[in-house]
C-alpha cells in the first residue's frame, strides 16, 4: 500500500466513524417511543455504548443526566465522564407531581454551561459526539433536544437508560445499562460529580 493510500485509510478509518456515529446505533429510530424521541434523531441502546467509548477514546462525551440522588443510590455507570443533571428535586422536596406520582423535578438552570464545561475538559466541542443516559431514556431526550437548541449536533441518547424499561410487573427488569451487565458502581468519584455553581 502506497504511503497517501495508507494516510488515506488512516483518515477515513477514524474521521468516518466520527461523522457517522449514527451507524453504530442498531436502534429504529421509528421504534423509539414518542417520549423518547429527539429532534435528532439519534440513538443508542445501553449496550452500544461500550463499543463506540472504545472506538474513539477520548473523542466522546458521555454523561448521566440523572438527579444526584439517583446516582448516589441506585449506581452509576463507571465509564460515564459526569454526573450533569437536567432536572433536579426541590431542595425540601415539598411539592408533588400528581401525573408522575414523585415529587416534582425542577430544570437545572446551568445545565448546559455544565455540559460546555465538561466538554471544554475533555477538549472537545459542540460538534463533538455527546452521549446522554438518563433512568429509561425520557429525560435524556429533552437533555439531548436542548443542547441542540445551543449549537450541539450530535447528541445521542441511550433509549433505555441506566435502570431500563419497566417490565409488566412493574420492575425496570426489561433492559438498561444494569440489566446488560455494564460496568456500574455505587462508589462515585467527586471529580465526576455535580455541584451547583
Amino acid at each position: 500500500m502506497s504511503r497517501r493510500a495508507w494516510l488515506a485509510a488512516g483518515v477515513l478509518a477514524w474521521a468516518l466513524p466520527l461523522s457517522m456515529s449514527a451507524a453504530w446505533a442498531q436502534v429504529d429510530p421509528a421504534a423509539v417511543p414518542e417520549a423518547k424521541r429527539t429532534r435528532a434523531g439519534l440513538y443508542l441502546n445501553a449496550r452500544e455504548v461500550p463499543a463506540l467509548l472504545a472506538a474513539h477514546p477520548g473523542r466522546v462525551l458521555f454523561l448521566d443526566v440523572r438527579t444526584r440522588a439517583e446516582a448516589m443510590y441506585v449506581g452509576m455507570a463507571e465509564p460515564v465522564d459526569a454526573l450533569v443533571p437536567y432536572v433536579e428535586h426541590q431542595e425540601l422536596m415539598t411539592d408533588w407531581d400528581e401525573q408522575r406520582r414523585i415529587y416534582r423535578l425542577e430544570p437545572v438552570q446551568d445545565f448546559v454551561p455544565e455540559v460546555a464545561r465538561r466538554l471544554q475538559a475533555k477538549g472537545l466541542g459542540q460538534q463533538d459526539v455527546v452521549v446522554l443516559m438518563c433512568r429509561s431514556g425520557d429525560r435524556s431526550s429533552r437533555a439531548a433536544n436542548r443542547l441542540m437548541e445551543e449549537g450541539y449536533t450530535r447528541v445521542h441518547s441511550v433509549v433505555d437508560g441506566f435502570e431500563g424499561d419497566l417490565s409488566k410487573d412493574g420492575r425496570r427488569s426489561v433492559n438498561g445499562w444494569k440489566n446488560a451487565d455494564l460496568s456500574w458502581s455505587y462508589r462515585l468519584d467527586k471529580a465526576r460529580m455535580y455541584f451547583p455553581r
